[in-house]
C-alpha cells in the first residue's frame, strides 16, 4: 500500500529538519583548568603541624571526589583535585594556594578549613578572582561580598554561636562568674565577641576573666589553673581541639567541676577531642551543633548517615568514625559537586562564583533536620540555625529545639 504525505506537511518537516542541523550545539565556555574530561581544582590542609588533626577534613575532601570519579564525574569530567600540606601555618598556606593558582592553573579553590590560613590567602585570591568555595571557618571576615566577593564561605558564624552561648548562660544560670579562654586569633575573638554581645551590658560582671592561648603554645595548663583561680563557675572554651581536650583534662584534675562547661563547635568532636580528654572528665560539656553525627542511635538509621558511613568505610578506611572532623569536608565537597553540575558547559570562575552565591534552601547530607543552606550575592552566610547540645559520656544530646541564629540576636 503506497502511503501519501501532505506536501505542506513534508516541507514544514523537511524546514524543521533544516533548522535542527544548521542550529549550533550549546557553547562550552572553560575556565583555566577545564577540558571536555576534567575539571582541575585546588585545595590545601593541615596534614602536619600543630592542628595536623583537622587534616582529616582534606582527607574526606580527596576521598569525596575519589568516590565521584568512580560514578563519572560531573557531567562526564573527572575532578583533579589537589590538595597541598599547608602546616596550618599562613605563610605556608598562602604559598601552597599561589602554587595551585598560577602552577597547576586551577579552576578555583577547594575552600579548606581554618581561620589563620583562610585569612592568610583571602586577599590573594579575591585580588586575582579565583573562587574560594566553600572555606569552612565562621569568622565574620569571610562574609563580606563587597570587599571579598570571591571568597565565598560555608559555615556558621562564630558571633552567632558566641550569642546563643550566651543566652544558654543567662537562662540555665544567670549568676555565673565566667571563665573564658580563647585562641588569639579571628576565630576566639568572634566567639568571643558573640558572647559579650549576647550577655549585654551584664557581660562585664559576669565574665570574671578571660585568657587567651597561641597555637604555638605547648599547653593551657597555666590558663586553666588562671581561670579557676579567679572564682569562675562557667568555664567556656573558644580554642582549637587540643587545647581544648588539655583544657578538659586540666580542670578536671584540679578538682574543679564548672556548673556550665561550654565548648566551641570547632573542638567538640567526640573522638578529635572528648574522648581524647577522657569520657568521664568530659562528661556533660555544652557545645552547638548543625551535622549529625554518625554513629548517634537517633539518627543512625537516616539515609543521609548510612551512605556517609558506607562511604567511610570504603574510601577513608583509617578514619575513627568519631571523629566528625570529616564531616564538614564531606559536606563541602557535596556543595561543591552541587555548584559545578549547576554551571553546566558553562564552566569560568564568573559562572562557579554566580552559581555558588545564589543558594536556596539546599538540603546537605549529615545536616540536622530543619536547618537548610540559603545565600545571596548580598549576604553569603549560608548556615542559619543550629541546635545546643550536652555530651552524655558517650554522644551529644539534644537541648532543645533548632535555634534560628536571627531569633538568638533578638
Amino acid at each position: 500500500m503506497r502511503t501519501y504525505l501532505n506536501r505542506r506537511a513534508v516541507l514544514a518537516s523537511a524546514g524543521a529538519l533544516s533548522v535542527l542541523v544548521s542550529r549550533p550545539a550549546a557553547a562550552k565556555t572553560y575556565g583555566p583548568g577545564v577540558t571536555d574530561s576534567e575539571i582541575k581544582l585546588g585545595t590545601t590542609s593541615p596534614y602536619s603541624g600543630p592542628a595536623s588533626a583537622y587534616g582529616v577534613y582534606g582527607h574526606a575532601q580527596t576521598a569525596y571526589f575519589q568516590m565521584l570519579n568512580e560514578q563519572g564525574g560531573i557531567n562526564g569530567r573527572k575532578i583533579n583535585l589537589i590538595s597541598l600540606d599547608n602546616g596550618y601555618n599562613p605563610p605556608k598556606a598562602l604559598e601552597q594556594t599561589r602554587k595551585l593558582v598560577e602552577d597547576d592553573n586551577v579552576l578555583f579553590i577547594a575552600g579548606f578549613l581554618g581561620t589563620a590560613p583562610n585569612t592568610s590567602v583571602q586577599k590573594y585570591l579575591n585580588g586575582k578572582k579565583v573562587p574560594s568555595l566553600f572555606l569552612t571557618s565562621g569568622a565574620d571576615r569571610f562574609n563580606d561580598p563587597k570587599t571579598y566577593p570571591w571568597i565565598v564561605p560555608l559555615y556558621p558564624t562564630y558571633v552567632g554561636q558566641g550569642e546563643i552561648f550566651a543566652k544558654f548562660i543567662l537562662t540555665k544560670h544567670p549568676g555565673a562568674k565566667i571563665g573564658v579562654l580563647y585562641i588569639n586569633d579571628d576565630l576566639g575573638k568572634d566567639f568571643l565577641l558573640g558572647l559579650k554581645k549576647g550577655l549585654g551590658d551584664k557581660a562585664k560582671t559576669m565574665i570574671v576573666r578571660e585568657v587567651s592561648n597561641e597555637l604555638t603554645d605547648p599547653s593551657v595548663d597555666s590558663q586553666i589553673i588562671d581561670l579557676k583561680g579567679a572564682g569562675a563557675d562557667t568555664l567556656v572554651q573558644f580554642t582549637t581541639s587540643k587545647f581544648a581536650a588539655q583544657g578538659i583534662r586540666k580542670a578536671y584534675d584540679l578538682g574543679w567541676r564548672p556548673v556550665l562547661h561550654i565548648l566551641a563547635s570547632v573542638s567538640a568532636a567526640v573522638g578529635g577531642t572528648l574522648i581524647p580528654a577522657g569520657a568521664e572528665r568530659s562528661k556533660g560539656i555544652i557545645t552547638a551543633r548543625w551535622e549529625k553525627h554518625p554513629t548517634d542511635s537517633t539518627t543512625l538509621s537516616d539515609a543521609d548517615v548510612i551512605e556517609y558511613v558506607k562511604f567511610t568505610k570504603k574510601y577513608m578506611p583509617n578514619l575513627n568514625i568519631e571523629d566528625n572532623t570529616a564531616v564538614p569536608g564531606y559536606i563541602n565537597s557535596f556543595m561543591i559537586t552541587r555548584v559545578l553540575k549547576a554551571c553546566g558547559d558553562n564552566l569560568t570562575r564568573e559562572n562557579v562564583l554566580k552559581q555558588a552565591t545564589s543558594l536556596k534552601d539546599v538540603t546537605a547530607p549529615m545536616l540536622l533536620p530543619g536547618i537548610k543552606l540559603s545565600n545571596s550575592p548580598d549576604d553569603y552566610l549560608a548556615f542559619h540555625a543550629m541546635q545546643l547540645c550536652q555530651f552524655d559520656g558517650e554522644k551529644f544530646v539534644s537541648l532543645g529545639d533548632v535555634i534560628r541564629l536571627d531569633v538568638a540576636k533578638k
